[in-house]
């Protein structure tokens, strides 16, 4: 796994790099999928796009968020 943000204040800056790498790639909500797929829409292809539908209001290490994202995440991952 590997985490990142849109803007350019984010700690860690999405790159092409992670975008390639990635076979799923979480969103919170519609603008930043929006925003995803305008920034690198060459790079997306038939990548697999989750949006949570999550209000990215939350700040860093929320427990709320953390809770929302133990709700949402897990039913994408199946163990192998």
């Amino acid at each position: 796994a590997s985490s990142a943000g849109l803007n350019d204040t984010a700690e860690r800056v999405l790159s092409c790099e992670q975008i390639e790498w990635a076979d799923l790639i979480f969103v919170m909500d519609k603008n930043q999928l929006n925003r995803l797929k305008k920034k690198f829409k060459s790079q997306i292809g038939t990548r697999k796009i989750v949006n949570l539908d999550i209000p990215d209001e939350y700040d860093y290490m929320d427990e709320t968020l953390i809770r929302l994202l133990e709700m949402k995440v897990p039913k994408y991952f199946v163990p192998k």
